[in-house]
């Protein structure tokens, strides 16, 4: 019960809602949750969340294709995301600012297997990283 609960927890935290998985995570291995089953479950709920991220972005971009394509800025911003893109998906792993990355990603059309590679294995080395913190 205690990993499920972990896993909608970094679920919820990697979507664009206020919540810090971390917090959570931290607080399961505090309370003797095994830090496999913790790093299994936070991962898996943060990786899935991310994935949706990048498809609400994937289908963003059919509904505000015309409008970014007839803007001068909004036509520099998707070049930007695609040039730089996979440099920026080195920071999804931050709060804050991570998350809305991933939306990005799906919006400017990352491939999907080199946005999950990158994005979800950052995901996991935060958590990897805490558990030797802690």
């Amino acid at each position: 019960m205690a990993e499920l609960t972990l896993f909608f927890s970094a679920f919820l935290a990697a979507t664009i809602l206020p919540f810090s998985s971390e917090a959570a995570f931290l607080f399961a291995i505090s309370n003797e949750m095994p830090i496999p089953n913790a790093l299994f479950a936070a991962s898996s709920g943060n990786i899935l969340a991310i994935v949706l991220n990048y498809y609400l972005g994937y289908f963003l971009f059919k509904k505000s294709k015309h409008k970014l394509e007839s803007s001068k800025t909004g036509k520099y911003a998707f070049d930007l995301g695609h040039r730089y893109g996979y440099l920026a998906l080195l920071l999804s792993w931050l709060p804050i600012i991570g998350d809305p990355l991933t939306i990005v990603a799906g919006l400017v059309r990352l491939q999907f297997v080199w946005f999950v590679l990158i994005a979800a294995s950052l995901r996991i080395a935060r958590y990897y990283f805490l558990t030797l913190v802690v």
